[in-house]
């Protein structure tokens, strides 16, 4: 009775000594999808920073357009009214 009690123990130990050794090691096909999911992450957030800059670009580009389109808008319509305002057949 106490041999049999005795090789349990000693079994037992010995798997949580080989537990315990590849506590630290990962299989390769768990290797492989942490892999995969930190090359998602990545591009996940790269591809977030690209829509940021682009969005950002085209803010920029659109303010820009508009101060210059309202400029020109501004002249056209001084032009129209400088032309409204002379006598006829004097162009």
């Amino acid at each position: 009775m106490d041999v049999e009690h005795g090789e349990m123990v000693e079994k037992q130990l010995d798997a949580l000594i080989q537990r315990r050794s590849r506590k630290g090691e990962i299989e390769l096909e768990e290797q492989e999808e942490l892999w995969q999911a930190s090359v998602r992450r990545y591009h996940a957030r790269r591809e977030e920073e690209l829509r940021a800059g682009w969005c950002q670009h085209h803010e920029g580009q659109a303010a820009r357009l508009r101060t210059a389109l309202e400029a020109l808008i501004a002249d056209h319509e001084e032009q129209a009214e400088r032309y409204r305002d002379q006598p006829e057949g004097a162009a």
